[in-house]
């Protein structure tokens, strides 16, 4: 008898498992994967607050960034830049594994190559069923926490639902040429209703990647033949990886005996399909709940609701501004992209708003609700600040 049953471990299940297990909890991790550190079709870009809260060794860090251009279709671009690194682009895989080992190290058990056929719970605990390579196996445990990814079918089979709405991601590692700050593209032709980008990742190396509503892969080869004709890119150093990234949250992440984080929750930006930062924060919700509940040895879902509350006060209405501008945004022609990079240069908006305070890297809904306020966007986007507002202000009552 475990006291929780992790199912998935990645940064988000690893993480829980080491904080966890920190606290003297019996902690399983159960993996499909023969080890951690699979995932590569994520760019690993992240903040400086979410650099701090990872446990990790800076030989992963691949890059740090203080400037970027964006690029309107037509190719002009708007280039932001800061005194001091706002980002630090990551060894994905790198990252994974070695939150993974801390965890172990802080006393987690982990089961590589495990596949998790169901999840069976009862009053008295919770049963994991699955297969390894010597046959079926079982697992029991007075909690269990879903960090399987999105897309997972566990939410689904246990009463939860599913996430609907979901952007799709290819990337692939290149030989890049002189390029020192990362790069964003627009364009229906090379990502329709999101974006591309270019990251360095040292030593020559970068990352050249875009999401899009379905089928990547014919538009990350018009984006890698696009780069190589620029001469930004001289040779593609791997296999295209791809991903999907669930762009609404999950309804309800918690029920009797269990607790959902991280992509399995949806806790991810729908600006940028980021959810390395969101993952973090919510695990540590996670954390404190479980500990409590085994404390007060009460696994119920009203019990457990607590955690869903806590994230959702902090991130609800983050997510829902971010989703509503990216829903404004796909909506938009190539032209009218163009239009709206005309403004914002002319008036330098950019400019101004990198000079608040208040505009981070992982937060966007200050960001969104600044640009539309200008009023030489008020009347561009007039409809969008009027919906943006008035579900700001909604979230704001709830």
């Amino acid at each position: 008898m475990y006291d929780v049953i992790i199912v998935g471990a990645g940064i988000a299940g690893s993480y829980t498992a080491g904080k966890l297990a920190g606290q003297g909890l019996r902690v399983c991790v159960l993996e499909k994967n023969a080890h951690a550190g699979h995932k590569s079709s994520c760019t690993g870009i992240v903040s400086r607050d979410c650099f701090e809260l990872l446990p990790v060794d800076t030989r992963i860090v691949q890059w740090q960034a203080r400037s970027a251009k964006i690029f309107s279709p037509s190719g002009k671009y708007i280039r932001v830049e800061r005194e001091t690194t706002q980002a630090y682009i990551l060894d994905r895989p790198a990252l994974d594994l070695s939150i993974a080992k801390q965890a172990e190290a802080s006393g987690a058990e982990f089961h590589f190559s495990t596949y998790v056929s169901g999840i069976h719970k009862d009053a008295k605990s919770v049963r994991v069923q699955g297969s390894d390579k010597n046959g079926q196996v079982s697992f029991e445990s007075k909690v269990v926490v879903i960090a399987s990814g999105f897309g997972t079918s566990f939410t689904k089979a246990l009463g939860l639902g599913q996430i609907n709405e979901y952007a799709q991601g290819a990337q692939v590692e290149v030989v890049n040429k002189d390029i020192e700050e990362v790069e964003v593209y627009s364009g229906t032709d090379i990502a329709p209703g999101f974006f591309a980008w270019l990251v360095p990742a040292g030593a020559g190396r970068a990352k050249a990647g875009l999401l899009c509503r379905n089928n990547p892969g014919p538009y990350i080869k018009i984006l890698l033949e696009h780069l190589q004709q620029q001469g930004k890119i001289e040779a593609v150093r791997s296999n295209i990886s791809y991903g999907a990234v669930p762009l609404k949250p999950l309804a309800r992440t918690y029920a009797d005996r269990l607790i959902v984080i991280g992509d399995a929750a949806g806790q991810v930006k729908p600006t940028t399909g980021g959810g390395i930062y969101f993952g973090l924060l919510c695990a540590r919700i996670a954390v404190g709940t479980i500990c409590d509940t085994i404390k007060n040895n009460n696994f119920s879902a009203r019990n457990l609701s607590v955690y869903q509350k806590k994230w959702h006060e902090m991130l609800k209405r983050e997510l829902a501004i971010d989703y509503w501008a990216h829903k404004f945004y796909r909506k938009l022609s190539d032209r009218q992209i163009e239009h709206i990079f005309d403004i914002i240069e002319h008036h330098s908006i950019h400019e101004s708003l990198l000079a608040s305070p208040d505009i981070t890297f992982d937060w966007h809904s200050n960001v969104i609700l600044d640009a539309i306020k200008h009023r030489s966007l008020d009347k561009s986007l007039g409809k969008l600040n009027l919906r943006l507002a008035s579900h700001s202000n909604n979230s704001k009552r709830r």
